[in-house]
């Protein structure tokens, strides 16, 4: 029996296509955040407790945790392009929910359509991101993807904020959905159809061999690790300045040099694998080390602390995030693609929650500096150890 051909090696896309995936990339990425730091502040009629806020934020995370690598097997099985509208259509539709009802009950619905619909066009974007760009220019294509996700990391508190002191958590809802929309309808003329490839029966085993490979591992768990250290200098970073005497414009700055810096690194990230002059596996490695170093010190006290541990936590992510998805992209087969990547984005969600839960439990039992230290540690232990194991090369005999 032959085998199946190799699928064709992809053209560079055009600049056109690729801008609606960033865009699918920043509504992600402001809808997540947008909301989450407004909700416990302006609604008093629905979030009633900490509890309450805190079953509201898990609906999010936890639709994407379960959702992501089914709706990124989906995507390889009818194509990227159908899974992206559709959930971009869901979310504007979701958030309209909200808008519309405006009911404390009606707001839990929509959080968690919006947490499925995000579960679908997020894998679906990032795979329309490997398969519409060859693997030389997959580097800059993840950067530029990844700059527009840390944008709207960054400026989803800050407008979300101005929106709801505005005109209520209607108005953001509103603006969500609308901007949902118009990406979903700039999306299908803009962004190419891309087939889905034929592919060879896959069983569980099979599956397990694949997502436990060294390939998708090392990645995987570097973009965990650095989602970890991301969400735990956005949380923890204005804790430590607080304690410090500073005030709030002061730590705000900090969690902004922060995402400002991972938003420049990545595409100069991106750019540098493809030119070569960066390798992923001394990409990936710096970046850990970098960031191990931001959560060391943000052990030291004060502003110099605070604002070291943010740019230092802010370039090793930034470093990492790009050259993790580009590494993913390299090793994966195309026709399956949306299942590395939906599962990739699993990995990141548990960093997302892990590393806050991590800090937290040993803040609670000793201090916060240790939380800090004990991260660090574990995010500068595989580097280390691979550096250490790594085999030494002898010199040929004469």
């Amino acid at each position: 029996m032959t085998s199946p051909a190799s699928p064709p090696t992809p053209r560079t896309a055009p600049r056109r296509a690729m801008w609606p995936l960033y865009a699918a990339g920043f509504t992600t990425a402001f809808g997540a955040h947008g909301i989450a730091a407004n909700l416990g502040g302006f609604t008093e009629d629905a979030v009633t407790s900490l509890l309450v806020l805190g079953g509201l934020l898990a609906l999010y995370d936890g639709a994407e945790v379960l959702l992501k690598p089914v709706f990124g097997s989906l995507a390889d099985r009818v194509g990227g392009k159908p899974v992206l509208l559709g959930g971009l259509i869901a979310f504007a539709a979701a958030s309209a929910l909200y808008a519309i009802a405006d009911s404390p009950g009606w707001l839990w619905a929509a959080r968690l359509g919006q947490g499925a619909a995000a579960s679908a066009f997020s894998p679906a974007a990032s795979a329309l991101v490997a398969r519409l760009n060859p693997a030389a220019k997959r580097g800059r294509a993840f950067g530029s993807y990844g700059f527009s996700k840390s944008i709207g990391y960054t400026l989803g508190p800050l407008l979300g904020g101005l929106l709801v002191w505005t005109g209520g958590l209607r108005l953001l809802f509103t603006v969500m959905a609308l901007c949902a929309a118009a990406v979903a309808v700039w999306g299908a003329f803009a962004v190419p159809a891309v087939p889905p490839l034929p592919r060879e029966r896959q069983t569980v085993a099979d599956l397990a061999r694949r997502l436990a490979d060294r390939s998708f591992l090392a990645p995987t768990a570097a973009l965990a690790a650095a989602t970890a250290a991301l969400s735990v200098g956005v949380g923890f970073l204005p804790v430590s300045g607080a304690a410090a005497g500073l005030g709030t414009i002061a730590t705000g700055a900090a969690v902004s040099v922060l995402a400002a810096t991972a938003a420049i690194v990545q595409p100069k990230a991106g750019r540098a694998l493809d030119a070569g002059r960066l390798t992923t596996g001394t990409g990936l490695t710096t970046g850990l080390l970098l960031t191990a170093a931001g959560l060391a010190a943000a052990m030291l006290p004060g502003l110099v602390g605070v604002l070291l541990a943010a740019a230092l936590i802010g370039t090793g992510t930034g470093l990492i995030t790009p050259l993790g998805f580009a590494a993913l992209a390299a090793s994966t087969p195309e026709e399956r693609m949306g299942q590395t990547m939906g599962s990739a984005e699993l990995g990141r969600e548990l960093g997302d929650a892990g590393g806050p839960l991590l800090v937290a439990g040993v803040a609670t039992a000793a201090t916060l500096t240790t939380g800090y230290a004990t991260l660090a540690v574990l995010l500068a232990a595989g580097p280390l150890i691979a550096l250490t194991l790594r085999p030494r090369t002898t010199p040929a005999p004469n």
